[in-house]
């Protein structure tokens, strides 16, 4: 089983229930299997987002973060690049970038396995490194 590495951005204030619900629904809706994965990523601005934070250790993982110079890298992967996003934090994307960036951290290459999907106030995707 490939390890699966998540990628998560919000507004400020979402709720703990809206991040685990998008995460569920995303893993169930493609078959990928919750003990597979290995990490958590967000934006460095987003590192301190109480949700965020507990999704993590709810999971048993840490909250890892990247700044968006770290994110560049991975911008000619992105199914999705929004110019509001970039406006707003420096980068294109901030779920898939970070599922990349986390991905490549831990394997030393990356690939986007489930592009950004949407709930309400948060976007997650998923990559794996292998």
């Amino acid at each position: 089983m490939a390890a699966l590495y998540i990628g998560l951005g919000c507004r400020r204030g979402c709720p703990l229930e809206v991040l685990e619900s998008l995460l569920q629904q995303a893993l169930q809706a493609n078959g990928l299997q919750p003990s597979a994965m290995r990490g958590i990523a967000t934006l460095t601005a987003k590192a301190d987002e109480p949700a965020l934070v507990q999704l993590a250790q709810r999971h048993g993982l840490t909250l890892e973060h990247f700044d968006a110079r770290q994110l560049q890298a991975f911008e000619a992967q992105l199914s999705h690049r929004s110019a509001v996003v970039h406006a707003h934090t420096g980068c294109w994307g901030v779920a898939e970038s970070t599922a990349l960036a986390l991905a490549w951290q831990a394997e030393g290459q990356a690939s986007l396995v489930l592009t950004r999907q949407v709930l309400g106030p948060a976007t997650l995707a998923v990559a794996r490194g292998r």
